[in-house]
Parts: structure tokens; sequence; C-alpha cells
């Protein structure tokens, strides 16, 4: 397996003769994806260069759905012999899975058109064009700053840029063929600062953008990592209580990635998730409009065409609190009797499925201070630790860090406590949405305040 296409052979030639492949040996439906692309990664650490990997790979995945039976394998071994042996073999995997009535390509008049993708600012050559050198010197420049903002910044764990520059295309056999070049840049810093009890506080930040013009700026990262490590040195926990929690835009694109898991046609038919039976219902406070929007031109998630061919199309999950409906591909919009919201994903091992694009939350009037004005005592989440949200009840507790809010002001930091909750109710108890909002790769949004939420500390 080389892991790359044969020389002058473009990734919509290695899908279109994938798919004539598949047909020639039996399929009665299939398509292809291709994803090509070169990564590179450099990490630096106390000024050296720990890490430096450049990387190549053309990758092919192939489904073939014969009387409904579905097959789905891939392959980086793309010479023409061994294309016609994996055809054939896929096929022939087809022949012996079980039938599943809801398997299907798209209908023909749901393609995207593929010319769209130039609007979209999907490329920078300026990351293309990237030396090594200028790699390493933007995470030299990111970790430097880390160090010189605060002498009580004693380590880091590094600064690391990746970059990514590819190639995505898709054709199938009722004729679809599409493919567009995507480009990705990301900047990630952690600075550690010594607590007086001997505790390491970490702090990271990060930019991840698709072009150099909207990465943040190295030594902003840098010292926006320094600054919230030194922000937890003598963190302690409150008592117990119930009060307002307020999160930080970062933070609140958490809840927005919990939301999204939770209002997908997979979800649904499984039974896996606590919006069942709530669309056109009250979900969240009348503040809360929440987008899925996979054609904002420039960034992260932005796409003309899912991993189905279909075209992409913005989608509104809550708009004014109430629960509009869910994100499908064709398979799960099939088996609920819905229709495609070109929202499939798709891998080169498996099988579409529907997930979501850029997610924004929609940004209120309130400054940040506005926001915290009020609160008597209340906790200031900027970090959440754990995996604890269950989508099927919706019931959410988590490890935090923040700050004590005391008489509107942030009054002291506060780490190892476990803030708890409902991701419905929190959604409805959403009483104060800030203007600041913020993206974080695919996401955005602003400070938001809920009404209250269990804090277990001491």
């Amino acid at each position: 397996m080389t892991g790359r296409a044969p020389e002058g052979v473009a990734a919509l030639e290695i899908a279109r003769r994938a798919v004539q492949l598949a047909r020639r040996a039996g399929a009665d439906q299939c398509d292809a994806i291709v994803l090509a692309g070169i990564e590179s990664t450099v990490t630096v650490r106390l000024g050296e260069v720990e890490k430096l990997i450049e990387a190549g790979s053309v990758g092919l995945g192939l489904r073939v759905i014969q009387g409904g039976r579905t097959a789905i394998c891939a392959t980086s071994d793309l010479a023409p012999d061994a294309l016609e042996r994996f055809a054939r073999e896929t096929v022939e995997l087809a022949a012996i899975s079980a039938p599943d009535e809801h398997a299907g390509l798209p209908d023909p008049a749901l393609f995207g058109r593929p010319a769209d993708a130039a609007a979209l600012q999907l490329y920078d050559e300026r990351i293309e064009a990237l030396s090594t050198d200028e790699k390493i010197r933007f995470a030299r420049e990111c970790e430097a700053a880390a160090l010189a903002a605060d002498p009580r910044i004693t380590n880091t764990d590094g600064a690391t840029l990746s970059t990514r520059v590819g190639e995505v295309a898709l054709a199938n056999s009722l004729g679809f063929e599409g493919s567009y070049p995507a480009t990705s840049i990301s900047l990630v810093a952690e600075a550690i600062a010594d607590d007086t009890d001997g505790k390491k506080r970490p702090g990271y930040w990060y930019s991840a953008e698709r072009s150099l013009s909207r990465l943040a700026e190295p030594a902003e990262i840098g010292r926006i990592a320094a600054r919230r490590a030194v922000d937890q040195l003598g963190a302690r926990k409150p008592e117990t209580a119930r009060v307002p929690v307020v999160f930080e835009p970062m933070m609140a694109v958490s809840l927005l990635g919990h939301l999204a898991a939770c209002a997908t046609g997979d979800a649904l038919y499984r039974g896996a998730t606590f919006l069942a039976g709530r669309e056109g219902q009250p979900l969240a406070s009348p503040l809360v409009t929440i987008i899925d929007d996979p054609l904002i031109p420039g960034r992260f998630a932005t796409r003309p065409f899912d991993g189905e061919g279909v075209a992409t199309r913005r989608n509104v999950l809550v708009r004014d609190g109430t629960f509009t409906g869910f994100l499908f591909d064709c398979y799960t919009a099939r088996r609920l009797g819905r229709t495609t919201t070109g929202s499939a994903a798709r891998g080169l091992e498996s099988a579409p499925a529907p997930s979501s694009s850029n997610l924004v939350l929609e940004p209120g009037t309130l400054q940040p201070a506005d926001i915290l004005r009020d609160i008597r005592q209340g906790l200031y989440v900027t970090a959440l630790m754990g995996a604890g949200f269950n989508p099927a009840t919706g019931d959410y507790s988590r490890g935090a860090a923040g700050f004590w809010i005391e008489n509107g002001h942030l009054a002291w930091p506060v780490s190892e406590v476990n803030i708890s909750g409902n991701l419905a109710q929190m959604l409805a108890d959403i009483d104060a949405v800030g203007s600041d909002i913020a993206w974080f790769g695919a996401a955005a949004a602003p400070t938001i305040r809920i009404r209250e939420m269990t804090v277990s500390g001491r």
C-alpha cells in the first residue's frame, strides 16, 4: 500500500474509476470517496523542536449496494490491478451482507453543484506555501510569548502548529461527481504555572481556521494560554450550592456539541436522544437560536456537498427557544419517513451518518460584565473535564474550573468542582446571552448564563 495516487491522477478520477469498476463487477449502486492530502505537525517545547512530521496520503472508500445489501471497504493501494481487485472484492462482500430496505444512494435531484465550492473559500494557497522554517517560527513565537507573559509560568507542554492541504472527491453510479480543495491550520499552546502547594496549573488556548489570515496571532495565543494558567493559581473549592453558572464562549461551544449529537436522525431512530418527540416544542430559552450552517464561507466545517453528494444547506436546530428538527442523511431519513438535510458526514471506512457542520449559537446584546453584574454568588466556567453527559436522558455532570463570582465580579479561582443538571433544563434556564461571539474550530458561541445549576464543591 503506497498511500499515494498514481502519478498525475486526480482524486476525482480515482473515485470515478472505482465506481466504474464496481459497476462492472455487478454493483447495483455504488459511490466512492477519495481523501487526499499532506499533513504537517510541528511541536516546539522550551524553544526546541520536539516533533516534526509531514506525511502525504491518498485513501479511497468504496460503498457498494447490491439488492439492499451493503459493503464498505477502504484502500490506499491505487495501482490499476489492485483497484480492480479491490472493487470486485467489495462487490463480493456486499452479496453476503444482510439486506436493508433503507440502503441506497440519494435521489439525483438532491445532488449538490460542485461549482459552488469556489465561493466557499475552502482553500488558502498561503497555507500550502508555508515552509517548515515558517511553521517552526510560528510555534516558537507562540511558546516564547507564553513563557514571557508572567514569571509564574515555569514550564509549558509546548506549542503545536498543524496544517493540512488536501482534496475531497466523491463520485457515484447515479452520475454525481464533485471535488473541492481544502486547507486548514491550527495552533495550540499550553502553559504551566506552579502553585504554592506544588500543584501544576495548566492553561491552554488555540486557534483553528481554514485560512492563515484568520488564524490568531501566535504571540496572542501564547499570552492567553499563560494568563489562563496564572488565573488558576490559588484555586479552591466553594461550598456546594445551587447558583447561577456562566459559561465563557469556549465552554458554551461544548454545550452546542452535546446538543448537536442528540439532534441527529441516527440518535432519533436508535432511541438515544432526549430530543425525541420534542420537535416544534419549546426546548430552550427564547433567547436561544442555534444554527447548523455548512455554507458559511471560509469556516472549518464548510462544504458544498455532503458525504453522499447531496447539496448542503443551512439548518436551524433551535429558533427562539423552539426545537425545530433533526439533522438527517439519506439512510436515517428513509428509516424515519423524512427528507435528508444534506448533513451526511463520512470517512473512508464508515457509512455516511448525519452530523453537524458549523454550529452557531447566535449572540445577544449583553456585554460579559453585564451578565455578571447581578450575580450575588455563582460560578464562571473556563474549563470542563470528563464526559458526563447522557444523550438519552440529557443528564449532565462534568468536572469544572473557573472563578467564583461574588457581587457581580470574578472573586477567586475555582477548581475541582462538579456542575450538574439536565441539558434540556439548562437550555431552558439560559437567562442571558452575550454579544461576544467567538469561533472555536467549527463552532461559535457567546457568553451565556444559566439561571441555576448544582455546583458540588466541599
